[in-house]
């Protein structure tokens, strides 16, 4: 009986570790992807928030690290350099060529994330209610050698104003070098969320939507904000990028539908400073999403329009197609 006893005993421990033996080994987690981001305050920034926000949470499918910065000048460095620093960035879409180029092909562009963002402000008593009212104006802004005076001085021609005779243009180096001109009947235009930050400060209100104009006169949207991929990240991480795109569409999406709930997370995150600016801003910012043949499709006429007005806009030359990730 001990014999019978002992013997079914180990016939049971055999059996149970040949059941533990067979059982599938349950796989570890995949590892995230590290994807380092460079992002910008203002309405560039606007559509990172909810992302930025889920990734501080842990719920994105990559591991990313943000850091905002306030003009794109002090990226390119950071982008031109053979060690970059970040792996995606956002920019103006004429700065993105202008790297491209600059770098011979070591960025390409992921997605366009904002139209026009520009409008035209008077202080005090409104005397301008068409582009054809700027005759004889000067007007105030910033973005010498970039978009926005390409796209001013692309509207005023198209009804009929020559922007070295007609008006003036004065470019001040910042937006609050714009604002300081808050005399009566001054002319400033302005970037969003500025535009709405000074609104009730200077007197100040809109008369023109520049983005609105630009429609009128022009088929090709006016895409001002974009972001960037390293090659040399694209190419070694295709998921991660796969897994962004999908991601930041949906935190455009998010911050376009629910301008309140975002607005928080816009502050909280340093992209614009504060919550109620945030929300009211954000239905003026033209969010979008733009990616491959569609992206293409909206930036290469539009990279034409600004090479035809100055080829050193976009870097000397039109973009090759490798330069549209995706397309």
């Amino acid at each position: 009986m001990k014999r019978k006893a002992l013997l079914a005993l180990v016939l049971a421990l055999v059996f149970g570790l040949s059941l533990v033996a067979c059982a599938p080994a349950e796989e570890a987690p995949a590892e995230k992807a590290a994807v380092r981001v460079a992002a910008l305050s203002g309405s560039t920034g606007l559509g990172m928030a909810k992302l930025m926000t889920d990734a501080k949470a842990g719920t994105t499918a990559n591991n990313y690290t943000f850091e905002v910065f306030d003009a794109p000048e002090q990226l390119l460095p950071e982008l031109s350099a053979t060690e970059k620093k970040y792996d995606i960035a956002a920019l103006p879409t004429n700065v993105a060529a202008r790297l491209f180029n600059k770098t011979n092909g070591e960025l390409q562009i992921l997605a366009v994330n904002t139209l026009g963002v520009l409008y035209v402000m008077e202080v005090g008593t409104e005397t301008v209610k068409s582009v054809a009212d700027l005759r004889g104006k000067t007007i105030y802004t910033t973005g010498q050698g970039a978009t926005p005076e390409y796209a001013l001085r692309y509207i005023l021609e198209k009804n009929g104003l020559n922007p070295d005779e007609d008006v003036e243009i004065v470019f001040e180096t910042t937006a609050d070098g714009v604002v300081s001109h808050n005399q009566e009947g001054a002319i400033l235009m302005l970037p969003q969320p500025k535009v709405t930050a000074v609104a009730g400060q200077i007197g100040a209100k809109i008369v023109l939507d520049v983005t609105a104009e630009w429609n009128k006169v022009c088929d090709t949207p006016m895409a001002q904000g974009c972001v960037v991929v390293t090659k040399e990240f694209a190419q070694a991480n295709p998921e991660a990028v796969a897994e962004f795109l999908k991601e930041y569409e949906a935190s455009i999406n998010f911050v376009k539908n629910n301008a309140a709930e975002a607005s928080v997370m816009v502050a909280e995150h340093g992209i614009i400073p504060k919550a109620p600016l945030a929300e009211k801003a954000i239905p003026k910012s033209n969010l979008t999403f733009a990616a491959g043949k569609d992206m293409k499709e909206m930036l290469a006429p539009f990279y034409q329009i600004l090479f035809d007005a100055d080829p050193t806009s976009i870097g000397g030359k039109i973009p090759a197609n490798e330069f549209y990730y995706g397309a």
